[in-house]
C-alpha cells in the first residue's frame, strides 16, 4: 500500500435505480438483477470506472444461496453460478476497461466481492440495529456466511467486502470464517448509528480491535452512514486499529430513507471532508447509498 488513496466505487443499487429499476420492496435488492438484466449491472460498474473508481464492488450484497433458493426459486447449482457470475461481470467489465482505457495513471481496477450482514437477508433493516444478534450464535453467523464467501473466493474476486456489518458477535464470526480461506483479503466496514457507536450499540473502537485481529484484513472502517459521522468516528478508534490496516470509508449521501416519504433531509457533499479522512488514514474511500458517478470524479479530482 502506498499513501496514494484507491477510490471506491459508489452506490450500485441507487444507481440502478436512476436506470430505471425499482429495488427498494425486493428482497434480493440488487442482487435481482444479476439474474433479470446483468447487462445493466456491467453498465453502471463501467460507467463508475469512467468516473475515476480503482475498486468496483459486485453486486452480491444480498445475494445469498438461501436468498435465491426462496426467491427465484433456483437449484443450489444454479444459486452458486449467480452468485459467481457477480464477480465474473465485474471482472470482465474492469479488463475492458483497461482495453479501452488511455489514462496512463489508472492501474487495473481492482473487484471486491461484496458481503452483506446476516440482517440484509432478512430484508428488515436490521442491517442497521443488529437486532438478529441475540438469536444467532457466533457459529450460526459464522456458517450463514460461508457459503457466499466460498463462492466469491471461488470467482476469484481480488478480495472481499464485508459491508454493512452492525453487531459485535457478526465481527467475531467474519474474522474466525477468513481463517477458513488463509489466502484472501478483506475489508470489513460497520453501519454506525453515532459518532462512538456501531449500529447495534457497541463502540465502534471495540469493533476495530476486534477485527484488528484479523492478519487479512487490509482496511477496517465506515460504510453506509452519514459523512458527517466519519471523522469522529475515525478518531475514536485510531488506537485500536493495527499498524498494517488502513481506514476504508464510503459513507451514504447524508439523506434518510423513509420507507413512506422516499429519501429525505439534505444531501451532504462527502468529497468535502474526504481529505479529512485521507489525513487521519483512509486509503479506500468511496460512496454507498445515494452517491453517483459523479461524486467519484469530484472525489478523485480532490484526492488524487
Amino acid at each position: 500500500m502506498t499513501s496514494k488513496p484507491l477510490i471506491l466505487d459508489g452506490g450500485l443499487a441507487t444507481e440502478l435505480e436512476e436506470r430505471g429499476f425499482y429495488l427498494q420492496e425486493d428482497p434480493l435488492w440488487s442482487a435481482k438483477v444479476l439474474y433479470t438484466d446483468p447487462q445493466a449491472i456491467k453498465d453502471v460498474h463501467y460507467r463508475f470506472l469512467q468516473s475515476g473508481s480503482d475498486v468496483i464492488t459486485t453486486a452480491t450484497y444480498q445475494a445469498t444461496l438461501e436468498g435465491f433458493f426462496k426467491h427465484l426459486k433456483l437449484k443450489p447449482e444454479q444459486a452458486e453460478e449467480l452468485l459467481i457470475s457477480g464477480v465474473q461481470i465485474a471482472k470482465d467489465t474492469a479488463a475492458l476497461f483497461t482495453t479501452n482505457c488511455t489514462a496512463a495513471d489508472r492501474a487495473v481496477p481492482l473487484v471486491a466481492g461484496s458481503v452483506g450482514p446476516y440482517g440484509a437477508f432478512l430484508n428488515d433493516g436490521s442491517e442497521y440495529t443488529g437486532n438478529y444478534q441475540s438469536q444467532m450464535s457466533v457459529e450460526e453467523l459464522k456458517d450463514w456466511h460461508r457459503p457466499q464467501v466460498r463462492c466469491l473466493v471461488a470467482a476469484e474476486a481480488d478480495l472481499i467486502a464485508l459491508e454493512t456489518i452492525p453487531c459485535l458477535k457478526e465481527v467475531e464470526a467474519l474474522v474466525g470464517l477468513l481463517r477458513e480461506f488463509p489466502n484472501t483479503k478483506a475489508w470489513m466496514s460497520f453501519s454506525c448509528k453515532d459518532t462512538q457507536c456501531i449500529s447495534g450499540g457497541n463502540k465502534f473502537s471495540q469493533a476495530v480491535e476486534l477485527a484488528a485481529r484479523s492478519t487479512q484484513l487490509v482496511a477496517v472502517g465506515v460504510n453506509c452512514s452519514a459523512p458527517s459521522l466519519v471523522t469522529p468516528l475515525l478518531e475514536s478508534a485510531k488506537s485500536q486499529k493495527a499498524p498494517n490496516m488502513s481506514w476504508v470509508v464510503y459513507p451514504n449521501s447524508g439523506e434518510e430513507w423513509d420507507p413512506k416519504k422516499g429519501w429525505k433531509s439534505k444531501r451532504m457533499s462527502f468529497t468535502e471532508l474526504s481529505a479529512e479522512w485521507k489525513e487521519q488514514g483512509a486509503l479506500w474511500i468511496g460512496g454507498c447509498c445515494r452517491t453517483g458517478p459523479a461524486d467519484i470524479t469530484e472525489l478523485r479530482n480532490r484526492l488524487i
